[in-house]
């Protein structure tokens, strides 16, 4: 299977250069990352939440996980809850359940990356699948994506 056919033509239509890695099956990002030999703190993971019916997009680094105080701090909720599977697959039809890209715009939900990602010059993370990951510049993505950066993790 290839990167999901939504992220591939926004990138193509962009001209950004990126390349594609195919490994075996792995579902945890922590395990992406190892497989295809890229630091965690560079393989960004995607935690889909919600509050009151709106959904965000946290990106953060695969050694790391959602701090959720600081999460409802950034947001400006009360209340802030994991999306559950069904909702990953009505929200991101076109991506292998829990392997979504960090292009929330792409599915009209906000972006909201961890402040650590900016000391990188690369940003590696699921095509859309749990068998590709995709690798392209920090600055293509942030020109893309447009992503709100905050200090919303902890180490694991």
């Amino acid at each position: 299977m290839a990167i999901c056919e939504k992220l591939k033509s926004y990138l193509d239509s962009n001209g950004v250069k990126y390349i594609t890695i195919i490994h075996s099956t792995a579902f945890t990002s922590q395990e992406v990352a190892a497989s295809v030999h890229i630091k965690g703190k560079e393989f960004a993971k995607c935690v889909i939440v919600k509050s009151n019916g709106k959904f965000f997009m946290l990106v953060v680094p695969a050694d790391h996980k959602v701090n959720f105080e600081k999460a409802k701090k950034v947001l400006n909720v009360e209340q802030l809850v994991l999306a559950s599977e069904e909702e990953f697959k009505q929200i991101f039809p076109d991506c292998e359940t829990g392997a979504m890209p960090p292009f929330g715009n792409l599915y009209n939900i906000p972006v909201y990356v961890d402040e650590k990602f900016k000391a990188n010059d690369e940003i590696s993370f699921n095509g859309g699948t749990h068998n590709d990951v995709v690798k392209m510049k920090m600055a293509d993505y942030i020109r893309l994506v447009d992503p709100v950066f905050c200090d919303i993790s902890e180490h694991l």
